[in-house]
């Protein structure tokens, strides 16, 4: 199943995919709080890379870990 968002169209099955991945990961590591709301900077990240090609549902979601870690320390710094 495809869904326009801007001019490109993705994936609504992969980007599930990879968020379900990355939020388990990140919930249980305590990165996010463990509910059923959905976090707006992983999905936002996700589409980024997703629009950046990146189109493997393991490397998009370890990517999308890694960035949101990284954000995350970077703002605990500043």
């Amino acid at each position: 199943m495809l869904v326009e968002r801007g001019l490109q169209a993705m994936s609504v099955e992969l980007v599930s995919d990879a968020y379900a991945i990355a939020a388990n990961y990140l919930r249980r590591s305590g990165a996010i709080p463990d509910t059923l709301v959905t976090n707006e900077r992983l999905l936002e990240i996700i589409v980024k890379l997703l629009q950046h090609g990146e189109c493997n549902k393991l490397r998009l979601a370890n990517k999308a870990i890694t960035r949101f870690e990284a954000q995350s320390d970077a703002r605990a710094v500043a």
